[in-house]
Order: structure tokens, then sequence, then C-alpha cells
């Protein structure tokens, strides 16, 4: 059976994951049959990059996603699409929805920067 599921690569204690397709059997690292997205938790926010055409195919034929996996559809979108794509929406108006949707996390996350809100009463010091 083949699981969508990550694959650990970065170095020590500076963990990110690749999405892959693999067959259940075959170790976390090891053999695989396609990377299908990149996720990296240490960023804030999370990045998150699925190719949605790639993964509703895998997910169309059969494969099921890991747990975790799972949870990033959710919130990527991804599984709610493919419920539309199930119910006879047309995949392109699907792809072009979630491209669009990428676009737009990449503008606001370079648009909003993460602002220090440890001490906002603070008093500044001038040097």
């Amino acid at each position: 059976m083949l699981r969508i599921r990550l694959r650990r690569v970065g170095r020590k204690k500076q963990p990110s994951y690749r999405i892959v397709v693999a067959e259940s059997t075959s170790p976390r690292d090891g053999r695989f049959v396609e990377v299908v997205g990149f996720y990296n938790p240490r960023t804030e926010p999370e990045t998150i990059e699925v190719k949605e055409d790639r993964v509703l195919h895998w997910l169309q034929v059969g494969a099921q996603p890991s747990d975790v996996v799972e949870r990033l559809l959710v919130k990527n979108g991804t599984r709610d699409r493919f419920a539309r794509l199930k119910t006879g929406e047309a995949l392109e108006t699907l792809l072009s929805e979630a491209a669009a949707m990428a676009a737009e996390r990449k503008v606001s996350s370079k648009t909003n920067p993460v602002v220090n809100e440890a001490a906002p009463d603070a008093p500044v010091s001038e040097a």
C-alpha cells in the first residue's frame, strides 16, 4: 500500500521534511516513489509547499496520507480540494485556486514580518 508521509532531511537538530509517496513497508528515510512537497516546521510561520496536482493524483489512485501529512493537507486546503474533485469539479479549476492561495500566502508572509511582542511597553533606550 502506498503512503504519503514525511521523510526527514536537514542537519542534526535542524529538521525539515520532504513529503513523499512511499511504499508503507519502506523505512522512514528509505526508498520512495516521488517527492510531492516540502515542510519546514522551524520557520515562523511554518513552511508548507505541496505539488497539488501530484498529491491529488496519488490520493485518487489510493495512496493514504499519514496522520501528520493529513493535518498538513487539511491546513493547506488540499484535502478539501480533493473532496471537491471527487464530487466532479474540474481539476484545472482546483489547481488554479491552489496556485492563487499559495501566491497569496507568499505575499502575506513577506509583507507581515513577525514582530517581537514580548515587551510591547518596554522603554526604548537610546545609545
